[in-house]
């Protein structure tokens, strides 16, 4: 036992130092958004995706290419478009020379997958992305294909300009582990942004881990032990934010639906990640409160009392997080 709880440590902290040095690698790129980085590590090393919300020019994508750079991964950008079609996203059957048909892989078989502007393209075609990120595969012509080890897809939405635009349903939206809101930078890391994005200064981005250590860490979470207690919470947290409970005052007051289970399992797998990335052996309650967020924004909707009063999804949030 003791052994056991020697080898922990030693793989806890290995993976604190490995994610240390790989914000630093993003750091040559990105300036600032610290939290958006983190939230997107630990998605992709829960196994799960992201939704990133942000207006134009916040440096979305260049963030998705740096970090697919620094892991060495495979990495596929897919403008959605009012015209695009599902066998532009998963590949199709095409007659070759020797009139046999020769399957072309389509940019979903990368291992960082960019879905920008995900709600510009009509249902169909979105249904298409949401089917290979929960099967991690696609079916053409009845045959199924494995998608790469690691599978990892980021979707952006701009919350501005939403004519001509196909909201996608609160059921799709479930899909996604994290939806990861992007801010305006601070002045100071504005004026370091505009001195390294107009002159001649090129920047190397080292890989920091391969796909085999991704899938590793992704192992050890999952072996990560929580404590019963913290679970607790994380189950109390979702099921506090459905209105159909009397017990819910809040959200029978603010919220015209809540969380479903899949929440409480982002919610713990989220915090072990959390908890192994700053050292710790096991997470605690202040874990699950670190990722609430991102997890359960796009979970919850507001009623037009919420909306009235001036209430954000997310100052809501954070009044169950001080009430719990």
């Amino acid at each position: 036992m003791a052994q056991e709880n020697q080898d922990r440590v030693l793989q806890a902290q290995q993976v604190s130092d490995k994610y240390k040095i790989l914000k630093k690698e993003i750091a040559k790129v990105i300036v600032g958004q610290d939290d958006v980085i983190d939230q997107l590590l630990i998605s992709l090393f829960s196994g799960g995706h992201a939704l990133l919300i942000g207006v134009p020019g916040l440096a979305k994508t260049l963030l998705v290419n740096t970090l697919a750079e620094s892991l060495g991964l495979k990495f596929s950008r897919i403008q959605f478009t009012p015209d695009l079609m599902p066998s532009d996203i998963t590949g199709s059957e095409i007659l070759d020379e020797k009139r046999q048909f020769t399957f072309i892989k389509g940019p979903v078989f990368s291992n960082v997958v960019l879905a920008d502007e995900i709600n510009r393209t009509p249902p169909k075609t979105q249904a298409a992305l949401l089917e290979a990120m929960q099967e991690k595969s696609v079916t053409v012509a009845g045959k199924r294909m494995e998608l790469p080890k690691p599978f990892f897809v980021l979707a952006t939405q701009n919350p501005i300009e939403q004519e001509g635009t196909y909201p996608m349903p609160e059921a799709q939206l479930d899909r996604f582990m994290f939806n990861i809101f992007v801010d305006y930078p601070s002045e100071a890391e504005e004026m370091v942004i505009v001195k390294q994005t107009t002159g001649f200064l090129p920047k190397t981005i080292n890989n920091v881990l391969s796909e085999k250590d991704i899938i590793e860490i992704r192992d050890l979470i999952r072996d990560v032990p929580i404590a019963d207690n913290v679970v607790s919470y994380a189950v109390q947290l979702a099921r506090k934010t459905r209105p159909n409970d009397p017990a819910n005052e809040l959200a029978q007051q603010y919220f015209s639906w809540g969380a479903g289970p899949r929440s409480g399992q982002h919610l713990v797998n989220g915090a072990k990640c959390h908890g192994l990335l700053h050292g710790k052996l096991s997470p605690d309650i202040e874990d699950v409160k670190a990722i609430a967020l991102p997890v359960l924004r796009h979970r919850v909707l507001r009623n037009y009392k919420a909306e009235a009063d001036g209430l954000s999804v997310d100052q809501l949030i954070r009044q169950l997080l001080y009430t719990s």
